[in-house]
């Protein structure tokens, strides 16, 4: 599925939100609506206002040099807007809600296979299986402490763990591309030998 994404057909615009939402596993919303007034390239990061985050505090969001380089090939395109990733017909407001999921649609993938949303229980799930910290996890998710006396005490925001969980995540996300490309050259080859 992340080397289909990589060679989305479609928009270019979409293909980077598509090429994204794997690698921040943000909220399909958070993503749509970015705006490049809140990253910061030079710092690595994205700062989601709290007036878009679902828990109404900001949000930091450390980018991989993954995402960097995505974001630097579609600011020629969208950089002197306010949006990221405006629609298509009307700059001013963000792509549709449903872009993501059509995109996928488009690449074969049902929506009982892939959602847009559906990264981010792939990242916490596998990211808790490789025994980063959950609490790390659960900021970068930017999910509310459930436990009430912990969250009025917890201000913890982990920045540095994140930052490199988010870069390992990245790499990760690599290896597997790189793993199913030498897959599909090994069994062409073993094709060709059976032939």
């Amino acid at each position: 599925m992340l080397r289909a994404i990589d060679a989305y057909p479609g928009e270019f615009v979409t293909g980077c939100a598509l090429r994204l939402s794997p690698l921040l596993f943000v909220r399909p919303g958070e993503l749509r609506a970015a705006e490049w007034s809140e990253i910061d390239l030079a710092k690595a990061e994205w700062r989601i206002p709290a007036a878009r985050m679902k828990m109404r505090t900001i949000h930091i969001v450390p980018l991989a040099t993954q995402a960097i380089s995505i974001l630097k090939e579609l600011k020629p395109l969208t950089g002197r807007r306010v949006l990221v990733f405006p629609g298509a017909v009307d700059h001013t407001r963000p792509m549709s809600n449903n872009t993501i999921n059509l995109a996928l649609r488009r690449l074969g993938y049902t929506n009982q296979e892939m959602t847009a949303h559906g990264f981010r229980s792939m990242a916490s799930t596998l990211l808790n299986e490789q025994g980063w910290n959950r609490d790390a996890i659960e900021r970068q998710l930017a999910h509310a402490e459930r436990d009430a006396v912990r969250a009025a005490y917890n201000y913890a925001e982990f920045m540095p763990e994140r930052g490199k969980m988010m870069q390992a995540w990245a790499n990760y996300l690599d290896t597997l591309k790189a793993r199913a490309a030498g897959n599909e050259v090994r069994d062409a080859t073993e094709s060709l030998s059976a032939v």
